[in-house]
C-alpha cells in the first residue's frame, strides 16, 4: 500500500466505491484509469473491482445495467455516466488466444491483479487504502518500461491481441517494451490471426493517432505487420533511389506519420498514401527508382486493408480519396483555374486535408528543393484562401443555374440534362465571370 499517492476520484466513482465499502465488500479502481492519473492525465472511464459478486453489486444500487456477468461486470450509473464494476476474478485456462474456458469469482484482489496484462495497468487505488500496486508498476511508469504481469508468455498466451495492445501503449506513452516482453511477442506474433479484424482494428486506430505513430516500426521488427499488415512490411523493404527521397517506402512512411497532426484519417491516408510503391517500381538506366500509378493503386489497395479490417465506409472512401490524390496537382506552379478543378475533382469537403498531407509528405522526403516545394504548397493554398474568399463555383450546387432552371425552360428530366449541367460547369471552372443565370442559361440553350 502506498498512502502518499492520492488520485482525485470522480464523485460517481468515490460514491460506488464508498456504497461498496459500506455493505462490507472492498473496492478499488482500476486499470488504466489509475495509470492515466499517476500520469495526469483525464481518464476517459472508471472502472471499479470489488469482491462483491454482480448480484450483490446490483443490489446495493437502483440503476444498474448487466454488461457481462458471466464475467462478473455490472454498469452501475450515476448522474448518467455508467461505471463498470467487476468482481475480482481467476481466468481458467485460455483456449482460443482470446477467451478463457470458465471464470471463477474471487475475494482475493492479488488474485484479479496478477491476470491483468502490464504492471502499468495492474494498479488499484482507493482513498482508505490508498495505491495497491504489487507487481512494480509505479516504477515501471518511472522507468518508462512495458512491461507483463507474471510471465510474458502466459499473459500473450491469455490473449493475443496484448502483442498490439503492448506496442499501442509503447506509442501512446513514449515507453519502451521489456526484452521478455519483446521475445515472446517475436515468438507468438502468429496468433494474432485468432483475433477479430474489428480488434486489430481498433488497435491501429489507437497507435496511429497516439503521440508515436512511429512506433509501428517496432511492430515491424518483432513480426507482427508481417501478421495484418503486410503491405507495410513491403514498404519497408523497397527502397527509393532517387533525389527526392533519402529513405525506403516504409521509413518515409513513418517519418510522415510524424508530420501530420493525430486525425485517424490524415493518419492513416499517411500510414497507406505510398502503399501502392513496390507494385510500381521501376527501374532507368541510371537506377533512379520511378513508381509511376503508385497513387492510383494504393488507393485500391487501402480500400482492401482497411475492408480486411473492417472499417467502415466513410472512412474507407475519405481515405481512398486522399491517398489517390496525396500528390495531385500541387508540384504544378500555382493558378487559379488549376485552384478551381483541383478542388472540384477532390471535393470542397476533403480539399484542405490535401495541403496537410502533402506537406508532411515533403517533410519526409529529402532535403532536396524541399524549400521550394513546401513555399509552392504555400502559394497553392493563398490561392484556395482566394477562392473561398471569392466566393468562386467549384460545384454544381454553386453553379448560378439547376436542374429545376433547365426542367423550367423546356429541358426533360435525365441523363441529358446532366450532361449539359456538367457542361455549363466545365464553363464555370474556366471562367468563374460565367457563372450567371443569364450567361448559362444562354449557353445551355445552344447545348439543348
Amino acid at each position: 500500500m502506498n498512502f502518499d499517492v492520492r488520485i482525485n476520484l470522480p464523485e460517481g466513482a468515490k460514491l460506488i466505491i464508498d456504497t461498496i465499502e459500506a455493505a462490507g465488500y472492498e473496492a478499488y479502481a482500476v486499470g488504466g484509469c489509475v495509470r492515466d492519473s499517476l500520469l495526469g492525465r483525464d481518464p476517459h472511464d472508471w472502472d471499479i473491482t470489488t469482491s462483491a459478486k454482480p448480484e450483490q453489486v446490483k443490489a446495493l444500487f437502483s440503476r444498474t445495467i448487466d454488461t457481462g456477468l458471466q464475467h462478473g461486470t455490472v454498469t452501475v450509473m450515476q448522474d448518467r455516466v455508467g461505471y463498470e464494476v467487476t468482481t475480482y476474478r481467476i481466468d481458467g485456462t485460455y483456449e482460443d488466444s482470446r477467451h478463457p474456458r470458465e471464470v471463477a469469482f474471487t475475494s482475493d484482489l492479488e488474485e484479479d491483479l496478477k491476470r491483468r496484462d502490464f504492471t502499468i495497468n495492474a494498479m488499484a487505488y482507493n482513498e482508505e487504502k490508498g495505491l495497491i500496486d504489487l507487481f512494480g508498476g509505479m516504477d515501471d511508469m518511472k522507468a518508462g518500461i512495458i512491461r507483463c504481469v507474471g510471465k510474458p508468455a502466459e499473459r500473450f498466451g491469455e490473449d493475443a491481441l496484448r502483442i498490439l495492445r503492448a506496442i499501442r501503449f509503447s506509442a501512446q506513452l513514449g515507453y519502451q517494451i521489456d526484452d521478455g516482453a519483446r521475445e515472446e511477442i517475436r515468438r507468438l506474433a502468429p496468433a494474432l490471426k485468432r483475433i477479430s479484424a474489428e480488434r486489430i482494428q481498433a488497435e491501429l486506430v489507437k497507435m496511429m493517432v497516439s503521440p508515436h505513430p512511429e512506433y509501428l516500426r517496432e511492430a515491424y521488427y518483432l513480426g507482427v505487420t508481417k501478421v495484418f499488415l503486410p503491405e507495410f512490411d513491403r514498404a519497408m523493404e523497397t527502397q527509393q533511389h532517387h533525389p527526392h527521397h533519402a529513405y525506403s517506402v516504409g521509413e518515409h512512411t513513418l517519418r510522415a506519420l510524424q508530420e501530420v497532426r493525430d486525425d485517424k484519417v490524415l493518419r492513416l491516408t499517411m500510414l497507406f498514401h505510398d502503399i501502392g510503391k513496390p507494385d510500381t517500381m521501376t527501374v532507368d538506366e541510371e537506377g533512379i527508382t520511378h513508381f509511376h500509378g503508385h497513387a492510383s493503386l494504393g488507393a485500391d489497395m487501402a480500400q482492401n486493408i482497411l475492408r480486411r479490417l473492417n472499417f467502415d465506409n466513410d472512412t474507407l472512401n475519405l481515405l481512398s480519396r486522399l491517398v489517390v490524390y496525396h500528390d495531385y496537382g500541387t508540384d504544378l506552379d500555382p493558378s487559379m483555374k488549376r485552384i478551381r478543378r483541383m478542388v472540384n475533382k477532390l471535393g470542397e469537403d476533403l480539399f484542405p486535408a490535401v495541403f496537410e498531407v502533402r506537406y508532411a509528405d515533403i517533410c519526409a522526403q529529402s532535403d532536396y528543393l524541399r524549400r521550394e516545394k513546401i513555399e509552392r504548397l504555400e502559394n497553392w493554398k493563398q490561392l484556395y484562401a482566394r477562392m473561398l474568399e471569392e466566393k468562386q463555383c467549384v460545384s454544381l450546387k454553386t453553379l448560378a443555374v439547376s436542374g429545376t432552371d433547365l426542367i423550367a425552360a423546356g429541358m426533360k428530366p435525365g441523363k441529358e440534362l446532366g450532361g449539359v449541367l456538367q457542361n455549363l460547369l466545365e464553363l464555370v471552372l474556366e471562367d468563374p465571370d460565367c457563372n450567371t443565370a443569364e450567361k448559362l442559361m444562354a449557353e445551355a440553350r445552344k447545348l439543348m
